[in-house]
């Protein structure tokens, strides 16, 4: 893992820019809505956790309501999103505790609290892990945390980042402070991109990976090396392998 420093972890985020575009930082929505979204999204893709999360609000028009249903109803909202079973009650069970403790369901003092306080008082919630709280906090909020996710999990350690059996906490924990605070957001958003688009966990497009050079696993699964290339100009005609239309992506979705 020799190697690993801000340069470097700079010189990824310069080529996924150029790549796939910048992504300035954007706040998500309430730090409930994240929340319950990304609780979500654990265990499932993106479009599951989207449509339960619109079934969910088209069904309740506030939290209270949610906190207050029968869990059957909230599960059925949810069932797209899988682990119905267990996220229904698991969101219910939060709720209810963000209202005993505050005198209702909303979380806007934590954006005037520390990080590590702000963190750990989200992770005291069963189901909420520290991918969970992380997310809340930084599509939130914006505070400096780096969430990684399965895909940015895979990419670190494909790269050498990280040790190979390095776990999900522990990949956050030594990428994190290789991060300059004000890249932690896009750094994340353009790792997943890139894990969903090319650095897939089944069949990765080696071939058209831009980091392949830097690559340890990509490297002997491919014939040839590319060279980091900036995407065609807005109008061109230059078709690419994937000739599809591309848009920002949503919010993190992977399990906690």
């Amino acid at each position: 893992m020799g190697g690993l420093s801000k340069p470097h972890v700079r010189s990824i985020l310069s080529i996924l820019r150029r790549v796939y575009g910048r992504r300035p930082a954007r706040c998500w929505g309430d730090a409930v809505s994240v929340l319950v979204d990304t609780i979500l999204s654990q265990n499932t893709s993106a479009a599951n956790s989207d449509a339960g999360y619109r079934q969910l609000r088209r069904k309740f028009r506030s939290w209270n309501q949610v906190a207050e249903a029968r869990v059957g109803e909230v599960e059925r909202c949810i069932r797209v999103s899988g682990l119905s079973n267990l996220k229904a009650p698991r969101i219910q069970s939060i709720l209810r505790r963000i209202k005993a403790d505050r005198g209702k369901i909303d979380l806007q003092f934590l954006k005037e609290t520390g990080d590590t306080a702000a963190y750990d008082y989200l992770r005291a919630f069963p189901g909420v892990g520290p991918k969970t709280a992380c997310c809340t906090l930084l599509f939130a909020f914006g505070k400096a945390l780096f969430p990684v996710d399965t895909h940015i999990h895979r990419i670190a350690r494909r790269l050498g980042l990280v040790p190979a059996n390095a776990t999900a906490e522990q990949t956050r924990n030594l990428l994190t402070p290789k991060i300059a605070p004000e890249d932690r957001y896009e750094t994340h958003v353009l790792l997943i991109e890139h894990g969903r688009k090319t650095c897939r966990a089944i069949n990765p497009r080696c071939d058209d990976c831009v980091l392949l050079r830097m690559c340890p696993f990509g490297r002997p699964r491919t014939s040839s090396i590319k060279c980091p290339a900036a995407p065609a100009p807005h109008g061109s005609r230059r078709c690419t392998s994937e000739c599809a239309p591309s848009r920002p992506p949503p919010a993190p979705r992977s399990p906690s």
